[in-house]
């Protein structure tokens, strides 16, 4: 069995920066200024409507992820952080970015691409935001976020926000890609993909699985390795492993959370869920844990952590990961709510 990871978290939401716009809302240098004005942008690719605003706002999500949307080849996703830290003074901002599936891509191409991020303007019945641009490749996969608005304005505007719902979008202008052979892709026209995310406000549901090994310096290097399932929401899950690291990342142990590919209700449900993925320090009994935003779970491919913990930390006994053979790794998982289409 090989896993194929849909979305990753190398680079996805660490060391990110917003960007102060030059001429033509195109990014420039790093800083913390605020955002320019919004401009007009183009009828999106992907209209990502979020209803319940205020309890994606509320659930302390760092970030919501859409479904993916297609465009010439590749499998694409809007990110949406809604509580963005922009300037010096800690002012909040609702910021976007773009990301692209790794499965997509082969090592050593680039994946130059130019594209708008947007929110809609209700009152004039457009779409207004900025041009950007970012080099994706298998170990940078998000671009950098785009601070549209601030948050505290969103949330008092009937311009931007109706009904506690807000629709942002993502169009993609432009794409080149750098590589030996030198591939030419054409921008193709095609319908606006329609999603719908809505959060809950109560009634997550929850729960955590916890996967002990006593032979993990056994196992395959050059195999993956997964859990036993276990059922959370009505749905089974289970852990993934590269023990030596996956082809984004070699150096570091991989982790994912996956839905089990018998359970076929998938499909159907589109659950919007919040994962952290932990593994335990056995000298001490603190886990270290990373967590993602929320995701809308549209197939079992996954949500994989590549540069989960560095080999070298992992196999360094005095920091207690690995005692003898025995390895404890910990999955939460709490269900926020459910996204469909159109």
């Amino acid at each position: 069995m090989s896993f194929h990871c849909a979305l990753t978290m190398a680079g996805a939401m660490i060391n990110f920066t917003c960007r102060p716009r030059g001429r033509g809302g195109a990014m420039g240098n790093s800083g913390s200024t605020a955002p320019a004005p919004l401009g007009k942008t183009h009828v999106p690719d992907l209209e990502w409507k979020v209803h319940d605003f205020s309890a994606l706002v509320e659930t302390k999500a760092i970030s919501a992820l859409s479904p993916p949307f297609h465009c010439s080849g590749y499998k694409w996703f809007l990110q949406v952080n809604p509580k963005h830290k922009q300037d010096d003074k800690g002012n909040q901002y609702v910021a976007l970015s773009l990301g692209i599936s790794p499965v997509c891509l082969e090592l050593g191409h680039t994946v130059h691409a130019e594209f708008e991020l947007s929110i809609f303007k209700h009152s004039k019945g457009m779409y207004c935001g900025s041009k950007a641009n970012y080099n994706f490749d298998v170990k940078n996969t998000y671009s950098n976020k785009e601070c549209l608005i601030p948050l505290e304005e969103l949330l008092k505007s009937s311009t931007f926000l109706v009904d506690d719902s807000c629709v942002f979008g993502a169009k993609i202008l432009k794409i080149d890609v750098s590589s030996p052979e030198k591939k030419v892709v054409v921008v193709q026209k095609k319908a606006t993909t329609v999603q719908n995310l809505f959060v809950q406000k109560k009634g997550f549901i929850k729960g955590t699985y916890t996967w002990t090994m006593d032979n993990f310096l056994e196992l395959d290097s050059q195999r993956p390795v997964r859990s036993p399932t276990f059922e959370v929401g009505g749905q089974k899950w289970y852990i993934g492993m590269h023990p030596r690291g996956n082809r984004s990342s070699t150096d570091c142990l991989t982790l994912g959370l996956y839905l089990d590919s018998s359970d076929e209700l998938f499909i159907e449900s589109r659950k919007v869920v919040q994962i952290s993925l932990s593994i335990l320090d056995q000298k001490n009994g603190k886990y270290f844990t990373k967590t993602t935003g929320l995701l809308v779970y549209t197939c079992p491919e996954g949500w994989v952590l590549s540069n989960f913990l560095p080999l070298k930390e992992l196999n360094d006994m005095s920091r207690g990961y690995l005692i003898e053979s025995k390895c404890v790794l910990k999955a939460d998982l709490t269900i926020f709510g459910s996204s469909i289409d159109g």
